[in-house]
């Protein structure tokens, strides 16, 4: 496709309408006395809201160089919204009086690249004053506060506050969906991986199709385990403590193994909960160590010298309660030491830190 070429003050003078196009679309909805914008999405009804980069990301203009205008905006409010999940369209007017302003100065005759270190210079001036005005979050009121702006409904900043209050500041809050007509919140006491019992011969309750066992041993391991009998020194030792159920976290539970759990469950004679660990690679060594953590076990892993037939008792891990369903597992007050659980959400946090990708953040947090 061939491409169309322009120069000087006719391609800033193109960039600059696709800007005040976008940006006074999104402008109105600023502040207190802020307006909603209708959003026509082509299919089903209309939508109708404030949040700044929702309205830019609608917006596509017929112009192809009045548009690049516009994609640059929307990349201002998209990045805003990935670093601080509000502020696009105070960022959007920012960047609406940056862009006005610089095009004054080039116009007048300024050197571009001593316009854009001046900027570099302003930008770092009023970023550390705005640090020193700024003013922390404390108490659930405040929380509450900041939520009632951001969601532009009182409810709502009352829900995440009391939320933000029961978790912590090292919890995780997932918004969701509600099926019903109310906005409620939800806290799962432990640890909850997003993976659920490998067969539902497992449940333990048909009504809930929930697996819930109390008080169990809890194996940790990257390993697959596909025949019975390279797990059946371990299972002979947990029989012998007087105990009937076992939790295992595996890469996968399958073939033999997986037949002789379901027909001990099925006879009550030995339950066995199998999980699938979750994430991939990397990953999913760093949530198994996690869950080892939580729970006190120890990773059986080759990479650690651990294999089956010479380990103990002393690896597994247990927890109060671990409750199952197909989607997810949760593991409620876990007897891992708190001395390790606190250096590892310490290890964490300094990892978070460390990492440059918003996706990696995200997977630590």
């Amino acid at each position: 496709m061939a491409k169309q070429i322009i120069f000087d003050e006719h391609a800033r003078a193109a960039l600059k309408r696709g800007v005040d196009k976008l940006a006074n679309a999104v402008k109105v909805s600023l502040g207190p006395r802020g307006r909603n914008v209708i959003l026509d999405k082509g299919f089903g009804s209309p939508t109708v809201t404030n949040d700044g980069v929702t309205i830019a990301k609608e917006i596509e203009l017929e112009d192809k160089f009045e548009n690049v205008g516009a994609q640059l905006l929307q990349e201002v409010a998209s990045k805003t919204n990935d670093v601080a999940g509000d502020g696009t369209t105070t960022a959007t007017v920012l960047a609406q009086a940056l862009i006005h302003e610089g095009f004054k100065n080039l116009a007048a005759g300024a050197n571009p690249q001593a316009l854009r270190h001046g900027i570099e210079k302003g930008v770092a001036a009023v970023v550390e004053s705005l640090k020193k005005m700024a003013k922390s979050v404390s108490g659930k009121e405040e929380i509450a506060q900041v939520a009632s702006i951001s969601a532009n409904d009182p409810e709502v900043g009352r829900v995440i506050a009391e939320a933000m209050d029961k978790v912590g500041k090292d919890g995780v809050i997932t918004v969701e969906e509600s099926q019903g007509l109310t906005t409620e919140s939800e806290v799962v006491e432990g640890m909850q991986i997003d993976k659920g019992y490998v067969s539902a011969y497992m449940v333990t309750n048909p009504d809930r199709m929930e697996a819930v066992y109390e008080e169990p041993n809890i194996l940790v391991t990257d390993k697959k385990i596909s025949g019975v009998h390279e797990i059946l020194p371990l299972l002979e030792k947990v029989a012998q403590t007087g105990k009937k159920e076992l939790v295992i976290v595996a890469e996968d539970v399958e073939g033999e193994a997986l037949a002789t759990f379901v027909v001990n469950n099925l006879r009550k004679t030995f339950n066995t909960l199998a999980v699938k660990a979750p994430g991939f690679g990397d990953r999913r060594k760093e949530m198994l160590t996690d869950i080892a953590t939580v729970t006190g076990a120890q990773v059986v892993s080759e990479d650690l010298g651990l294999k089956f037939d010479t380990i103990g008792l002393e690896v597994l891990g247990s927890a109060r309660k671990v409750i199952a369903t197909k989607d997810e597992t949760t593991f409620v007050d876990g007897k891992g030491d708190q001395a390790k659980i606190k250096d590892r959400i310490a290890q964490i946090k300094k990892e978070i830190d460390k990492s440059d990708s918003d996706f990696d953040k995200e997977k630590l947090q």
